[in-house]
């Protein structure tokens, strides 16, 4: 479904990217930080937000490299 009836511009997008890369920092923070809160407070590490975390970070590193180098 295209909201802007094909006509996005470079502003749209880099807008589109921007928004997209807070959000995944965002979501990572969110993860850590529960991941964080529940070692701190209830001494308990959750190893499936740790994992999330891990796998965000990575992703996010991983294309911010592949795309440095191909594009």
């Amino acid at each position: 479904m295209n909201l802007f009836g094909g006509k996005a511009d470079e502003r749209i997008l880099a807008h589109r990217l921007r928004a997209t890369s807070a959000a995944s920092l965002a979501g990572i923070l969110v993860t850590m930080g529960l991941f964080i809160y529940h070692d701190w407070v209830q001494h308990v590490w959750n190893w499936e937000l740790l994992a999330i975390g891990i796998t965000m970070v990575a992703v996010k590193q991983g294309l911010m490299l592949w795309l440095r180098f191909h594009n």
